[in-house]
């Protein structure tokens, strides 16, 4: 699933080499973190947020095949 996320991600931003994908399990969920430089948040989450909710669909369309719960965060990275 990580390696969906990070190719998904990376195609959309400037700074592809910036781009941070790690998981981390919480309650029998896996938490995908993605972290973008500053200047590519908005190409990640989109007007209105349209392609955050894409992406979050996509995972969740995979993770019921996985029978696994995932939550994607978009965080900012920090340099």
């Amino acid at each position: 699933m990580k390696e969906v996320v990070k190719y998904i991600v990376e195609a959309l931003c400037d700074y592809p080499e910036d781009v941070e994908i790690s998981t981390v399990s919480d309650n029998g969920a896996e938490i995908i973190k993605i972290a973008v430089a500053k200047d590519d948040m908005g190409k990640v989450i989109g007007r209105n947020g349209k392609i955050a909710t894409s992406i979050r669909t996509i995972v969740k369309s995979l993770s019921n095949k996985q029978h696994k719960k995932f939550i994607v965060k978009i965080e900012e990275k920090n340099d």
